[in-house]
């Protein structure tokens, strides 16, 4: 019988490819995703990646087995994945009573080793589940072929999962048992052991928006539909059908294992292009030619009004892209202008238009622009322009190149030059919002999503430059985070596994009630002290310095705090625990958008250790990254996932909505949330506050520069 199929699909296999040579007509497919949530044909991997910087969430479901995968293609070659699993009906058979539903949650890694070529396939090198229990653990080598524009085959070999039905040999040696002990830990001694079977697949294109897909599987399902008996599997051979409507979604059709009807969706979305297509918001103003500027008369240097009058013209131009002239001061060939920018969600772009403005409303005289970012009152760095170069480049092949090859990031402390003229009411200023959002539980065995609509009233005072008084309240709308039965097992103090706690009895919560300092006591060196209610669960204070050159890719911080736990209610009361914690923090930014971070100290639990994060961060402002944290707590006492890790995401509002907004969302997905390695969460940390302004997040930016 087996090799009968194995005949049946090679048969396939040949027929499609045969279409496929005598097909043309589409110059592309588009890489698909699998069951798994990675790249692939059903529920097999092919050769093929996303296109760079691909974000995918996927779901699946066949029969008692369901998959949730978020993936990210972090380079060109390579990709990682979030996967949860659900299976269904575990305990059936053998254990009758206990829980119905399995869940599990696993990483992926994927390398691409060649690229496609005209004779060359695509090879891809993946490994499955490298951190979790090892249930869906499996490595493989997936070859894919397109043929004729429109049919794309694929072959491989696999190992563990991917090695469990048809096995040709073990070419290198037994797969050991692995005691996984809590989980989180790599299996490496397992990687390309054990028993090794063929998979394959073919793809057809029939229209931009069909596709069918045939594939041989070489999963045996040894734990669902084996030991648990889950579903019955009956044939390798999976057949499928998916649609796309548009770009980046996708839905599937499927029959799998001769006994089960499977069914898909996938939406695959690319961070270096606009969700809507492009910027909704008000186009730049032209850049003025000198002779048609503003002309002034030879008094108006010493003249007090006629600065004034500048800085309110400046004023109702840059109002309608939501910039703030904070101060204006100008001499006969300089002006140093001080922006708050409040509205567009590109630093590039608020200064180009600032530089616009200047061009059209400064004397002829004034040939070099000084523009100074401010934030919390505090300048961030300065960008220097002439303003010949905005006359010549405006229009010029690469023009956002040129002008910032002439263009100087400078590091700026103090006040504004004398005789700059301020703008009234900059303080006190006071505002406030009330919007709704939702509060998650996630990856709780019992229920895995758990959530609460509620909603969060917020204010801020800015005392003066540099002071802010600032809080957040939230209530309850309606939801089941506080069905949440749990109780933590944690042998260390209690400092973030009794979340649920704090969810289920803060409504109303004081969310955080602080005071801020944010200060430059040179022109390299940032400071932050906070004082209060800093977050849900810890109030206290927390100290901040950071250094920082706007001209170099890394950067220097130190925070100590002193804080104590809050009563569960987030109301105004502490529980007896109290800790210093405070980390030493390295920051370095790499080429293509990447940055790392690492800092070493002291976390809420008092353990020792080190965290170790990198992101990617796209022009448009959409982050994903990941982190992980080693401390001196052992595996055994972390408990399960043995040590903290995750995946960050951001989300910036104007990418999905096409138009200026500096509203971000932000997600932390966790496997487990424990005590070890725990840090305070405290609004306003320098680095990421200060670091647009700066050379490296300006550079990759910058080709917003003349929109």
């Amino acid at each position: 019988m087996f090799e009968r199929r194995l005949k049946a699909v090679a048969a396939l296999l040949c027929g499609a490819t045969a279409i496929g040579l005598a097909t043309t007509g589409f110059a592309e497919i588009r890489p698909s995703l699998n069951f798994a949530g990675v790249t692939g044909l059903i529920d097999m991997p092919s050769g093929d990646v996303q296109s760079d910087g691909a974000l995918s969430i996927s779901k699946s479901q066949f029969g008692p087995v369901g998959r949730t995968t978020l993936s990210f293609q972090i380079t060109p070659r390579l990709s990682g994945s979030f996967r949860y699993t659900g299976v269904g009906n575990w305990n059936r058979y053998t254990n009758p009573g206990d829980f119905d539903t399995y869940y599990d949650r696993s990483f992926d890694l994927r390398y691409q080793l060649a690229q496609e070529g005209r004779f060359v396939p695509a090879v891809t090198v993946g490994f499955q589940d490298i951190i979790g229990t090892g249930i869906f653990a499996g490595e493989y080598i997936a070859a894919t072929k397109t043929f004729g524009g429109s049919v794309k085959v694929t072959a491989g070999l696999g190992w563990g999962r991917f090695g469990s039905y048809g096995a040709i040999g073990a070419p290198f040696g037994d797969r050991p048992a692995v005691d996984f002990g809590r989980g989180g830990t790599l299996r490496l001694g397992q990687w390309f052991r054990g028993d090794m079977a063929p998979f394959a697949g073919v793809e057809w294109q029939a229209t931009p928006k069909l596709t069918f897909k045939a594939e041989y599987s070489s999963d045996a399902y040894e734990f669902e539909a084996g030991e648990r008996r889950t579903f019955d599997r009956k044939s390798p051979v999976n057949f499928g059908v998916e649609y796309a409507p548009s770009n980046g979604v996708r839905f599937g059709l499927y029959s799998l294992y001769g006994s089960e009807v499977g069914l898909s969706a996938q939406i695959v979305l690319d961070p270096k292009k606009s969700a809507t297509g492009g910027s909704l918001g008000p186009g730049p103003l032209p850049v003025q030619a000198r002779t048609a500027a503003k002309t002034w008369g030879p008094d108006w240097v010493t003249d007090t009004s006629a600065q004034s009058t500048m800085r309110r013209d400046l004023q109702k131009i840059l109002g309608h892209d939501g910039i703030v002239v904070e101060s204006l001061a100008v001499a006969p060939t300089t002006a140093q202008i001080r922006i708050r920018n409040t509205k567009l969600d590109n630093a590039p772009q608020a200064l180009g238009r600032t530089a616009r403005a200047l061009a059209a409303v400064l004397p002829a005289s004034v040939e070099q622009f000084e523009i100074v970012p401010m934030l919390h009152g505090v300048p961030q760095s300065k960008v220097v322009l002439q303003r010949s170069d905005l006359e010549q480049l405006e229009f010029a092949p690469g023009g956002d190149g040129q002008i910032r090859d002439r263009a100087q990031i400078l590091a700026i402390s103090g006040p504004a030059p004398d005789g700059a003229v301020y703008a009234n009411g900059l303080y006190p200023r006071f505002s406030w919002n009330v919007s709704p959002f939702v509060a998650t539980s996630l990856f709780d065995p019992e229920n895995p999503l758990r959530a609460d609509l509620r909603l969060r009233a917020r204010a801020s005072y800015d005392i003066a430059p540099g002071l802010v008084l600032s809080g957040a309240i939230s209530a309850k709308l309606f939801g089941n985070i506080d069905t949440s039965r749990q109780v933590s097992d944690s042998v260390l103090p209690h400092v973030r596994s009794d979340a649920n706690q704090y969810a289920s009895q803060g409504d109303p919560a004081v969310e955080h009630l602080t005071l801020a300092w944010f200060a430059k006591p040179a022109p390299n060196l940032f400071s932050r002290v906070t004082v209060g209610y800093l977050e849900t669960m810890y109030g206290g204070v927390s100290t901040e310095v950071l250094w920082q050159r706007p001209d170099k890719p890394y950067a220097l911080g130190v925070e100590v705090n002193y804080v104590k736990q809050r009563n569960f209610d987030q109301l105004f009361g502490f529980q007896d625990y109290s800790v210093v914690t405070g980390h030493v923090s390295g920051y370095y930014s790499f080429n293509n958008g990447f940055h790392a971070q690492l800092d070493v100290g002291r976390y809420l639990a008092g353990d020792v250790g080190a965290t170790l994060t990198v992101e990617r961060e796209f022009a448009n402002g959409i982050k994903v990254g990941a982190f992980a944290t080693l401390t001196d707590v052992s595996f055994d006492d972390f408990g399960e996932g043995s040590f903290d890790k995750g995946i960050k995401l951001e989300m910036p509002l104007a990418w999905i909505l096409g138009r200026p907004t500096q509203k971000v969302n932000k997600m932390t997905l966790r496997p487990i949330l424990r005590d070890g390695g725990a840090r305070l969460n405290v609004d306003g940390r320098l680095y990421q506050t200060v670091r647009e302004y700066q050379q490296t997040d300006l550079d990759a930016a910058w080709g917003r520069f003349w929109r």
